[in-house]
């Protein structure tokens, strides 16, 4: 059976995530203590007894949910299932440095702080209120890129995620957010709806975020992953550190091309995919992708016992 570890981004945050992986194997729990060093302050704290509103703040939700998801695959690593069991890794938007960290590509500690700089960033590219993010139902990423591209009217509205078939997000200016919404009913949606988000992410209002990520990543070390990784703005596997690195500053601006990504991981043969983290929203995604792939969360202690049982069957 081919199969590939997926690692998931914002939104699936809940206070405390990972703690049960953290009292359950010291290894997870050492995750969360590199974290915290990494970072100069108790993150897991936050993550664990702290308030849902604050967590939520992108600065902390990136970090946080990367260090979970690491913790699960220490958790699994201990139980005899190594990183190179997957045929390819891959990560929705902030999931992707999730992945990389799991594959080997860059620390714990620098991906830590290459996702805190990467929440602050992202919050101080445009301010408050004058960007928005829109989950579109019911249309595809063509009929979506046309209403984007109708709504701009001389302001910036583009097809943020490709998530699957029937979900694509936009991101822009917020008046311009809100003609799509209401372009998007007219061509049919099933729903469109704003999303509770704090700024409007992969679109070019973000420039002056990539441009901080472009500094950061310069900065840290970034090997070739031992797996290949299926990158959100190219949808296909790629192992070059130079690329990777450049496609994690593309990547703030451009599109989450999930429902490609996908696609070509069932291309590539992969026929089970393990989401490794909080959350699973990944799967659900998956499952309307591509129904002949199998998912599976990983991301408490049970979960990694039923994954490792299930390799024995």
């Amino acid at each position: 059976m081919t199969r590939a570890f997926v690692f998931p981004g914002q939104g699936a945050q809940t206070i405390g995530m990972g703690k049960d992986l953290a009292e359950a194997y010291p290894v997870a729990k050492a995750v969360f203590d590199e974290v915290d060093d990494a970072l100069g302050e108790k993150l897991s704290s936050l993550i664990w007894e702290g308030d849902i509103s604050e967590l939520t703040l992108t600065q902390n939700a990136q970090p946080a949910l990367m260090a979970t998801s690491i913790a699960a695959m220490r958790a699994l690593e201990v139980e005899g299932v190594k990183i190179t069991d997957a045929s390819f890794v891959a990560g929705h938007s902030l999931g992707e440095y999730s992945a990389l960290a799991a594959a080997g590509s860059i620390s714990v500690a620098d991906t830590a702080r290459l996702l805190r700089i990467r929440g602050e960033a992202m919050q101080k590219a445009v301010p408050v209120g004058v960007g928005a993010m829109a989950a579109l139902l019911g249309l595809d990423f063509a009929a979506v890129q046309e209403v984007a591209a109708e709504a701009a009217q001389g302001q910036v509205c583009q097809a943020a995620n490709d998530n699957d078939p029937g979900q694509v997000v936009v991101s822009g200016h917020k008046e311009a957010v809100e003609r799509a919404i209401e372009i998007a009913k007219e061509r049919g949606a099933r729903r469109a709806v704003l999303l509770p988000v704090s700024a409007p992410f992969h679109c070019s209002l973000m420039q002056p975020a990539a441009d901080a990520m472009a500094d950061a990543l310069s900065k840290v070390d970034v090997n070739a992953p031992a797996v290949p990784l299926v990158a959100n703005v190219r949808a296909e596997a790629e192992t070059s550190a130079t690329l990777i690195r450049n496609m994690l500053v593309e990547q703030v601006t451009g599109s989450v091309r999930w429902r490609e990504s996908v696609a070509y991981m069932a291309g590539q043969g992969v026929t089970e995919i393990w989401e490794i983290g909080a959350g699973k929203a990944l799967s659900g995604m998956i499952r309307r992708i591509e129904k002949s792939i199998t998912c599976r969360a990983v991301g408490t202690p049970d979960d990694v016992a039923a994954a490792v049982a299930s390799l024995k069957e």
